[in-house]
C-alpha cells in the first residue's frame, strides 16, 4: 500500500481535480484572463500529465522559463485554481455561500449602500442560524454594529440592546462549542497516540483528564454542535477505557442526532460519516451481527448519494471506512479467504488516493489486511503487510505497532521458523515491555511461546489446552479486551486444541451467536 508522501502543493492540488473541475478551470482562465495567462495553462497541462512531481522535468518542458519565473507562475496558477474552485463549489458549500454573502454585504457597506448591506446581513444571519453555523455570526453582527453605530439607518430605540444581547448569546454559544470540541479532539488525540488504556494507571489518568476538562454545565447543552462534540467526547472516553457498551451508546447518540436533524447531514457530512464508522466499530466490538449488517447497508447506500460521490473528502473517507467495516465483517464471520477478494480494490484505490490519505488510516488498513491473510493461513503475505507497520517510523498507535509485532511472531510460529522464534519473542517482549504495554493475556502468551519451542508435537497439545484454560476467563476483563480486539487469541489457541482452522472456529461461533 502506498505511503502518504509529501509532494509539491500545486501538483497535489492538480491531482485532486475531477474532469469537470479541470474543464471549468480552463474556461474560467480563458474568460477572465489575458494572454499573460497562457503560460499558466501550459504549466497546468504539463503538471496534469506528470505521474510524479519532477522539478527538473518541469523546467525542461516549460522551455525558456527561469526558476524564479517558474516559482511565480506556480504561485499564480495555485491562486487561480482556488478561485476557479471557489466559483464552481460555492453553490455546494454552505460555508462558501455565507462567506460570499458577507463579502457582498461588506462591498455594499463600502459603497455607502447601508440598507442593502443590512438586508444581506439579515439574510445571511437567518441562513447561519437555521443551519447552526454560529461561528459565522460574530463577523455578521460585528458589521451590523459598525453600520448601526456610524450611520443613521433603520435604528430603533432598542436596536443597540438587541445587537448587544445577540452578540453576548453568540459568544456564549461559541465558547461552549469550543470547550466541548477541544475536549473531543484531545481525547481522540490521546487514543491516536496511545490506543486503549492499558492498566489502572492509564485509567486513572484519563478519568482525571475527563473530570478536569468536562464543562460543569455539560448536561444543560441543547444545541446541535454542543451535543455532537459532547457525544464525541464521551465516545472517545469510553473507547479508550474499553467500555464498549458505553462506546456503543454514545456512537448511537451521535448518529441519532443527525437523524433527528437531517438537514445537518448535508451541513456536517464528514461528522456523519465518522459517526457511522464509529457505530460500526461499536457493533463489531460487541458482536452485534444483525445491527452491524443494517448499519453497513445504510452506510453503503449513503456513500452512493451525490453528496458523497461529488466531494473528494467524503468519497475517500467513506471508501476507507466502508472497507474497514467489510473486513471487520469477515473477521466476525471467520470468512477470511472471502475477505481477501476486497484487497485488490482497496490497494488500487489507496494507490489512487495516496496523496490524500493520512498515515493513521494506512496503518489501520495494513493491519486489517495482514489479519485477513493470517486468518486465511497465508502467513508469508501476512508478514509482508506487518513489516510495513513494523518498519514505519511513526509515533502513532503504539498499540497497533505492538500487535503487528505479536502477530508477526505468531506468523513465524505457524511457518515453523523455530530458529527465529526465540530471538523474535525476546525482541517483541522487550518492545512491549518498554511501552509498558503488557496485559495478563500477553504475558501468558509470551510465556507459552517460549516454552513451546522445547516441546514435541505430542507434548504440545496438552500445553495448548492449559494455555486456553489460563486465558479463557479473561475474555470479559476490561483491561484484557485489547488483546482480543486486535487478535482473537482464544480462537487461535482453540484451533490448535481442536485441530481445526482458525477461520472454522470463528465461523462456528458466529453461527451459534447469530441464532441465539
Amino acid at each position: 500500500m502506498m505511503p502518504n508522501r509529501t509532494t509539491d502543493i500545486l501538483f497535489q492540488l492538480i491531482k485532486s481535480l475531477e474532469k469537470a473541475e479541470k474543464r471549468h478551470f480552463k474556461l474560467y482562465i480563458k474568460r477572465s484572463s489575458g494572454n499573460a495567462d497562457l503560460k499558466i495553462i501550459r504549466l497546468f497541462d504539463v503538471l496534469d500529465k506528470m505521474k510524479e512531481y519532477d522539478e527538473a522535468g518541469l523546467m525542461k518542458k516549460m522551455g525558456d522559463v527561469t526558476r524564479p519565473q517558474l516559482a511565480n507562475l506556480k504561485a499564480h496558477l495555485y491562486k487561480q485554481l482556488l478561485a476557479s474552485l471557489r466559483l464552481l463549489k460555492s453553490s455546494d458549500s454552505l460555508d462558501l455561500q455565507l462567506n460570499e454573502q458577507f463579502d457582498y454585504a461588506h462591498i455594499l457597506y463600502k459603497k455607502g449602500l447601508f440598507l442593502q448591506s443590512l438586508r444581506i446581513l439579515d439574510r445571511a444571519k437567518e441562513i447561519a442560524k437555521a443551519n447552526q453555523k454560529f461561528n459565522f455570526l460574530p463577523q455578521i453582527i460585528s458589521l451590523e454594529k459598525r453600520i448601526e453605530g456610524l450611520h443613521i439607518t433603520r435604528s430603533m430605540q432598542n436596536r443597540a440592546e438587541q445587537l448587544s444581547a445577540e452578540a453576548n448569546e453568540v459568544s456564549r454559544h461559541i465558547d461552549n462549542v469550543a470547550r466541548l470540541s477541544n475536549l473531543a479532539l484531545k481525547l481522540y488525540s490521546w487514543y491516536i497516540q496511545h490506543g486503549h488504556a492499558r492498566n489502572e494507571e492509564d485509567e486513572k489518568d484519563i478519568r482525571a483528564f475527563m473530570k478536569e476538562q468536562l464543562p460543569k454545565d455539560v448536561l444543560q447543552q441543547t444545541g446541535f454542535y454542543e451535543r455532537l462534540y459532547l457525544y464525541q467526547g464521551f465516545c472517545w472516553y469510553a473507547f479508550i477505557r474499553q467500555d464498549f457498551l458505553q462506546y456503543y451508546r454514545y456512537t448511537q447518540k451521535w448518529v441519532d442526532l443527525f437523524e433527528e436533524q437531517p438537514l445537518m447531514i448535508r451541513v456536517e457530512t464528514g461528522h456523519y460519516i465518522k459517526g457511522l464508522h464509529n457505530l460500526l466499530n461499536a457493533h463489531f466490538d460487541l458482536r452485534n451481527y444483525k445491527e452491524f449488517e443494517k448499519t453497513l447497508r445504510r452506510f453503503e447506500k449513503f456513500s452512493q448519494t451525490d453528496r458523497v460521490k461529488e466531494h473528494d473528502n467524503f468519497r475517500i473517507q467513506a471508501f476507507i471506512y466502508i472497507n474497514i467495516a467489510r473486513i471487520n465483517q469477515h473477521f466476525m464471520m471467520g470468512t477470511f479467504k472471502e475477505g481477501l477478494k476486497l484487497v485488490p480494490e482497496i490497494e488500487a484505490k489507496m494507490e489512487e488516493y495516496h496523496l490524500f490519505v493520512d498515515q493513521h488510516r494506512i496503518l489501520v488498513l495494513n493491519y486489517k489486511i495482514a489479519m485477513l491473510y493470517f486468518g486465511s493461513g497465508d502467513y508469508n503475505v501476512c508478514i509482508d503487510y506487518l513489516q510495513k507497520i513494523i518498519h514505519e517510523k511513526t509515533d502513532l498507535r503504539y498499540d497497533l505497532q505492538c500487535y503487528a509485532r505479536v502477530v508477526h511472531l505468531l506468523a513465524h510460529y505457524e511457518l515453523g521458523n523455530d530458529m527465529l522464534m526465540e530471538s523474535l519473542s525476546k525482541s517483541v517482549y522487550r518492545f512491549m515491555a518498554k511501552m509498558a504495554n503488557l496485559t495478563v493475556v500477553e504475558e501468558a502468551m509470551f510465556k507459552f511461546l517460549r516454552q513451546s519451542f522445547l516441546l514435541t508435537p505430542r507434548q504440545l497439545k496438552p500445553e495448548f489446552e492449559k494455555f486456553l484454560q489460563s486465558i479463557k476467563h479473561l475474555e470479559k476483563s476490561r483491561f484484557e479486551t485489547r488483546a482480543f480486539a486486535y487478535l482473537d487469541i482464544i480462537s487461535w489457541v482453540e484451533s490448535k486444541v481442536y485441530n481445526k482452522p482458525m477461520s472454522a472456529i470463528i465461523h462456528e461461533k458466529y453461527l451459534q451467536s447469530r441464532h441465539k
